[in-house]
């Protein structure tokens, strides 16, 4: 591969060492196109440390793994999302899953999901607003809301867009769950208090172990799995797929699939899973 004239030394070998890194803890693969993407994200660490070359960086990343790693995920983690992202899933969710669920949990009146990969938190407030929206206000709503990224869930948890986030949506559901800033913060707004009270934010790695207890009544996991092999992508399915009860929902990118694993789901619509029913 030929290399361009750059700030930082960088050759073929420190990619390979680092995406070899990456995918060892997060399972991600990564291919050849991304060397220069690996160059651009990481770089600003490597100037921050005060080194002249990426193998410099190698070797302090794999001897300070404690006070490193963490910044190192964060800055190769792909994080690109919005609010109501691939709307026909929030649409289903309303029209089709939420009355089930207010028939099944009539007693408990509590419904519990997960979102994973929750990115900068635009994804888990779509769902907290499309429940708070179409679930009766005595009823309790439990949103968990993971990433690999401590950046991002910080982020996330804050609950401060710019306020060109938020411009597709309408002007009836931003009045009634954002607070527009004001002088200095005017070009900003804030999640209201009752939204950011439904979701509970963390840090999880999804090759790793899930302290989860009990089930969720459906699981957003959109535009994580198209980053794995198919071996990593059945797997995850399957974890996912414990994770719910018969007739429960999984849903997934607009460019992933679940087609010819096999998993315990079966497709019912655009990237819509149900775990089956035996």
């Amino acid at each position: 591969m030929k290399e361009k004239a750059r700030e930082f030394e960088y050759t073929q070998a420190d990619f390979d060492v680092l995406r070899k890194i990456s995918n060892q803890y997060s399972g991600i693969l990564v291919p050849d196109d991304k060397f220069d993407m690996f160059y651009s994200r990481l770089s600003k660490r490597v100037r921050m440390l005060g080194f002249t070359s990426f193998k410099q960086y190698c070797h302090y990343l794999k001897n300070n793994p404690d006070t490193e790693f963490t910044e190192f995920i964060n800055a190769v983690t792909t994080n690109l999302t919005s609010f109501f992202r691939e709307n026909h899933h929030f649409e289903y969710l309303s029209k089709t899953v939420v009355p089930g669920l207010l028939k099944k949990h009539a007693g408990t009146k509590q419904i519990k999901v997960w979102s994973a990969g929750c990115s900068t938190g635009e994804e888990p407030y779509s769902l907290a607003m499309t429940l708070k929206e179409s679930v009766p206000a005595d009823w309790t709503i439990n949103i968990l809301a993971t990433d690999l990224d401590t950046n991002v869930l910080a982020t996330a948890a804050a609950g401060i867009y710019m306020a060109d986030r938020v411009t597709g949506i309408a002007e009836q559901r931003l009045k009634r769950w954002f607070q527009k800033g004001v002088g200095g913060q005017a070009n900003k707004v804030r999640v209201k208090p009752e939204l950011k009270e439904l979701i509970e934010f963390k840090q999880l790695n999804l090759m790793q172990e899930w302290p989860l207890k009990g089930y969720f009544d459906f699981i957003f996991c959109r535009n994580v799995l198209i980053y794995f092999d198919r071996e990593t992508k059945a797997m995850l399915a399957n974890r996912y797929c414990g994770l719910l009860e018969e007739g429960s929902y999984l849903f997934i990118g607009h460019s992933e699939s679940l087609h010819q694993l096999d998993t315990g789901f079966s497709l019912i619509g655009n990237t819509i899973y149900r775990k089956s029913i035996k």
